[in-house]
């Protein structure tokens, strides 16, 4: 007798959902094909009224490497509270499902680990799997080396590009297509690119395009918040970079600025928190500057208007702000034309921006992986941003690709941790063997007690230092 899966997506859409349930589709029906899989339309609202569709061979072919979630469809979605969480086992116990299968981001992961304790307790038979699908890629541990979309969204993603004081127009862009930016620039010798990517508090998008186009410039959220960085401070920084490229006769070059960086500027967040707790007063938007203390006021009212306008705007559900409608590359690229228009007697600025995205919802306990400024990836950047900034070695890695020899291609950022990762591996069982070449029948008695005791203490001490580092990580 085959089993039944249900699958649901969750949370905000992402590059390889669809491809989760292909495989998931082949490989069920790989071990029996009398297996079905039955897919929720609707998110988890068609997850709690039970509105199913099964996938079928047919269903499967015209979605196969289909960006977006529109073969069974998404809400805002959670199961958090009792009601959603006995809707759910309901829907489970009626369509007598083996397991559920969460498609989603760090939210959603949240929720299904929260969901499978909650089974396990009440003895529900069905199993709660969560398959981390987001392309903000800050969802990994040491069990999860990246998530299922990042790659693709580094690669290929929707941004708005908007000359400078002209008007917008929607259009794709991914590492390619940065680097077609900045060959733009090398062309025309007198524009600046500010590029805004995808990332909320972690900004793993900005560095593999980083380092996967070399871009002039990389303002990486996670350092600005460890070095505690103003907005004045990340201005004098592009400043002065375009001042020592334009003493070299260069005027162009780009700049990629994460989403998130707003929350990482200091000022600029506790600004945010401060006009978010008027909100959560009831104080109208017209009024909130009037309520704002002193120092809040003062840095509001410097700020231009499209910025003050959209600090402004509602929070989202889980209080954090609309980040997709902040502009903070056109704020910085205004600061930087002001700045320069002091340094250098000529300044063109274009920019280029993410469109609005969906905003992430609830609190979650699987936490975001942030980019590690003492990890690989980080390093290799750090190393060749001299180079970067000073030199025009624009790289164009090309276009997606399904098939082929660049179909495998990992992220750069992936492969760096994985060289360093399998190199150690490969060292200690070299130690392993000499050891063992070592410490054989016929050996010393002092060299086989030497050998008893180390290895000894060695086992302990990874025993305890492998239980706090399950123990310290989050549960998927």
């Amino acid at each position: 007798m085959g089993c039944r899966i249900g699958v649901v997506f969750s949370g905000r859409q992402s590059p390889g959902g669809h491809n989760v349930i292909w495989g998931l589709y082949d490989v069920v029906k790989a071990h029996n094909s009398n297996s079905k899989i039955i897919g929720f339309l609707g998110g988890t609202d068609g997850l709690f009224a039970q509105k199913t569709i099964e996938i079928t061979d047919e269903a499967l072919p015209s979605y196969k490497n289909q960006g977006g979630y529109d073969m069974l469809g998404r809400t805002r979605d959670q199961i958090r509270t009792t009601e959603q969480v006995k809707a759910t086992i309901g829907t489970c116990q009626a369509l007598k499902l083996d397991a559920l299968v969460i498609i989603g981001g760090v939210t959603s992961n949240t929720d299904a680990a929260q969901l499978a304790e909650t089974f396990a307790q009440l003895k529900c038979p069905t199993k709660v799997v969560g398959v981390p699908v987001t392309l903000n890629g800050d969802l990994k541990n040491q069990f999860v080396e990246t998530t299922v979309g990042f790659d693709t969204i580094c690669k290929y993603f929707l941004v708005t590009f908007g000359h400078h004081n002209s008007t917008s127009v929607l259009t794709k862009v991914n590492s390619q297509l940065i680097s077609n930016a900045c060959i733009d620039a090398l062309s025309a010798e007198k524009y600046y690119y500010f590029i805004r990517m995808m990332g909320r508090k972690a900004s793993h998008v900005a560095l593999e395009c980083a380092l996967q186009s070399h871009p002039n410039m990389v303002i990486l959220g996670e350092e600005v918040s460890v070095s505690k960085l103003t907005i004045f401070d990340i201005t004098k920084q592009i400043c002065d970079a375009v001042q020592a490229r334009a003493e070299k006769d260069k005027y162009h070059g780009v700049v990629l600025i994460p989403e998130g960086l707003v929350e990482s500027i200091p000022e600029l967040y506790a600004l945010l928190q401060e006009i978010h707790g008027l909100h959560n007063k009831g104080v109208s938007v017209e009024n909130i500057s009037s309520h704002l203390s002193p120092w809040a006021s003062a840095l509001f009212e410097f700020l231009p208007p499209f910025i003050r306008k959209q600090l402004l705007l509602h929070p989202g559900s889980d209080d954090s702000a609309q980040l997709s409608q902040i502009e903070i590359e056109k704020l910085l690229a205004q600061l930087v034309e002001t700045e320069m228009d002091k340094r250098l007697s000529m300044m063109t600025v274009k920019r280029w921006s993410r469109g609005a995205a969906t905003s992430q919802i609830g609190k979650p306990a699987v936490h975001m992986a942030s980019v590690d400024l003492k990890g690989k990836a980080y390093e290799l950047l750090r190393q060749n941003s001299s180079s970067f900034m000073m030199e025009d070695i624009y790289r164009n890695p090309g276009p997606l690709q399904f098939e082929g020899s660049g179909a495998d291609t990992k992220p750069i950022s992936l492969c760096v941790e994985d060289q360093d990762y399998m190199g150690r591996i490969k060292k200690l069982q070299e130690y392993l063997e000499k050891v063992k070449s070592i410490v054989k029948p016929g050996c010393s008695q002092d060299v086989l007690k030497a050998a008893v005791s180390a290895m000894a203490s060695v086992t302990e001490m990874l025993t305890i230092m492998s239980s706090l580092s399950f123990s310290g990580q989050a549960t998927i």
